[in-house]
C-alpha cells in the first residue's frame, strides 16, 4: 500500500538531518588541513589531554546534567540553561527533546573525552574551522579532529558527546557548551540513533564494500553516506577515520546522481533533485525528490510521484537490495512538496 506524505513527515523524527547536505559538509570538512596556517591564529582546539582538569570536570559533569533533562523531557529547564540566542530560538531543540523523550527515557550515558574550542576576535566568524590534536604530512592521525561551525561568536566552547545506552536503540547525544564565567550554557544539542534495525555504522560500511565488489555502485554509495552519518557524532566533526571513509566512497560515486533527467513510462520526463537515504521509523529508505510546478492538485502529484517510484527502480533495480521502501516528493520551486511512499515488495 502507498503512503501518503505531507511536507517533511518523513523527516521529523530523525534528528531533523538532511543525508546530502550531510556528506556533501563532510567532503569539504575533508579538505580543511589546507587552511591551517591562516586559521591557526583565530581559532584554537585542545584535546581532552591538553584540557585543564578543572575544566575538563565541569565540561563532563554539565554534560551529564544536561543529558539528564533531555532524557526526561525537561525542556523548560534546558532552556533555562541555554545561550540566549538559543533560548530565544528554542524550538528546534524543544522539537528534538520531544522526539526522543519516550526513547531515552531510563537511559544512562557515559561520557566521551571531551573538546575545548576558543574563537579569538570582535565580530563573529562565518566559518570557524578548528583543528584539534596532532595532524601529520597526509593529514589527520589517530588523535585528531577537525571541527567546523559557521557563524559563530568569540568565545570559549565545549563539544561533548555522551554514549546512551538503556535506550530502545543505541543513541549519540553531543553538546556544544559555551563559557559564561563559571558555568557552561547550552549552545547546541544533538541527537541521533547509532543504529539501524540493530545495525551500527561498521555494518553499514562492510554492506557498502559488499554492494561495491558486486558492482552495484548506486547501493554501494547511499549505503557509504549512511555508515558515515552513523559513525560520526556530528556532521560538523572529522577524524582520520571518516576522513578515510570519504577517501573510500569516492571511489564507487556515481556520475549520474541528481540533479539529473528521469524518463518515466507515462512519457514524461522529470527533473530530479535530490536522492538519499533516510532512517523513517525502523526502515531505510530511499527518498527522491523532483521538481513540480504545483502540487495542490494531489491527485495528479500521487500520480506522478509513483511514476517517478516505478521509473527510479527499473532504471536502478539494484535498490531493491539496499531500501526498505522509496519514497517521492513532489517538489515546487517554493519548497512546498507533496510525498508518496511504496513499500520496495510492491513496486513491481
Amino acid at each position: 500500500m502507498s503512503t501518503q506524505y505531507t511536507k517533511n513527515t518523513d523527516q521529523n523524527k530523525t534528528a531533523n538531518r538532511n543525508k546530502i547536505s550531510y556528506w556533501l559538509n563532510c567532503f569539504l570538512i575533508a579538505t580543511v588541513c589546507i587552511l591551517f596556517a591562516e586559521s591557526a591564529a583565530a581559532q584554537s582546539c585542545f584535546t581532552s589531554e591538553e584540557i585543564d582538569a578543572g575544566v575538563k570536570s565541569a565540561l563532563e559533569s554539565t554534560a551529564n546534567k544536561y543529558f539528564g533533562m533531555v532524557a526526561q523531557g525537561d525542556a523548560a529547564t534546558l532552556r533555562q540553561n541555554a545561550i540566549p540566542s538559543l533560548a530565544s530560538s528554542f524550538s528546534g531543540v524543544e522539537g528534538v527533546i520531544n522526539d526522543n523523550k519516550a526513547n531515552l527515557a531510563g537511559a544512562t550515558a557515559t561520557a566521551q573525552d571531551p573538546y575545548l574550542l576558543k574563537l579569538d576576535g570582535t565580530a563573529p566568524s562565518a566559518r570557524a574551522e578548528f583543528l584539534c590534536g596532532v595532524f601529520g604530512s597526509n593529514g589527520q592521525t589517530s588523535n585528531s579532529a577537525v571541527f567546523v561551525l559557521n557563524n559563530l561568536a568569540p568565545g570559549s566552547y565545549g563539544f561533548i558527546s555522551l554514549d546512551v545506552k538503556g535506550a530502545k536503540v543505541p543513541y549519540v547525544v553531543s553538546f556544544i557548551l559555551q563559557q559564561d564565567g563559571a558555568n557552561w550554557k547550552l549552545g547546541g544539542l544533538f541527537v541521533k540513533q547509532t543504529q539501524i534495525k540493530g545495525h551500527d555504522g561498521n555494518w553499514f560500511l562492510d554492506k557498502a564494500r559488499a554492494f561495491k565488489a558486486q558492482n552495484k555502485n548506486h547501493d554501494a554509495w547511499f549505503y557509504f553516506i549512511e555508515a558515515h552519518y552513523l559513525l560520526t557524532p556530528v556532521e560538523f566533526m572529522s577524524t582520520q577515520s571518516t576522513d578515510k571513509l570519504y577517501d573510500e566512497a569516492q571511489t564507487v560515486k556515481p556520475s549520474d546522481l541528481p540533479p539529473s533527467d528521469l524518463s518515466a513510462a507515462n512519457g514524461k520526463t522529470y527533473k530530479l533533485t535530490a536522492m538519499y537515504p533516510l532512517v523513517v521509523g525502523a526502515d531505510l529508505d530511499l527518498i527522491v525528490k523532483f521538481q513540480s510546478a504545483d502540487v495542490s492538485n494531489t491527485s495528479v502529484a500521487f500520480q506522478d510521484n509513483m511514476a517517478v517510484i516505478k521509473a527510479i527502480v527499473s532504471k536502478y533495480p539494484e535498490f531493491r537490495d539496499a531500501f526498505d521502501e522509496v519514497v517521492a516528493r513532489a517538489t515546487e520551486t517554493s519548497g512546498r512538496d507533496y510525498g508518496t511512499g511504496l513499500p520496495m515488495n510492491e513496486i513491481k
